[in-house]
């Protein structure tokens, strides 16, 4: 089960990192404008983190073969077939939260960053 998380982890720290590069270049795009850097900034990572809580939800039925996480897995560290749908979607869901719940945050900063730059007029 440890293995299945770390894999877990790792998946979802990778497809965020991609997200999050995404989302820095469009906010160094606008930095012109700090502002409307911020906002677009906390606009998509609280997309990011509405994306990650519906992957959470869809985790539960979404067929165990068909994730990345289980490709990644060894032969020797899958789980029996009887017991993999519950251990792969019950791992992912948790993992999915706990990414949505740490994008949440960042995407609080962004929106509050943004507020400040507007209260002082930027």
């Amino acid at each position: 089960m440890e293995d299945m998380r770390r894999i877990a982890f790792e998946t979802v720290l990778r497809a965020c990192g991609f997200a999050s590069l995404a989302i820095f270049c469009i906010m160094i795009g606008m930095s012109y404008m700090p502002r409307l850097a911020f906002q677009a900034g906390g606009f998509l990572t609280t997309m990011m983190a509405v994306i990650l809580i519906l992957k959470a939800y869809g985790a539960r039925t979404k067929d165990h073969r068909r994730t990345e996480m289980w490709l990644y897995l060894e032969k020797h560290q899958r789980p029996p077939p009887a017991y993999a749908q519950w251990a792969s979607a019950t791992v992912l869901r948790e993992t999915y939260l706990t990414f949505a719940l740490w994008t949440s945050v960042i995407a609080i900063a962004m929106w509050v960053v943004a507020l400040l730059f507007a209260l002082i007029g930027k």
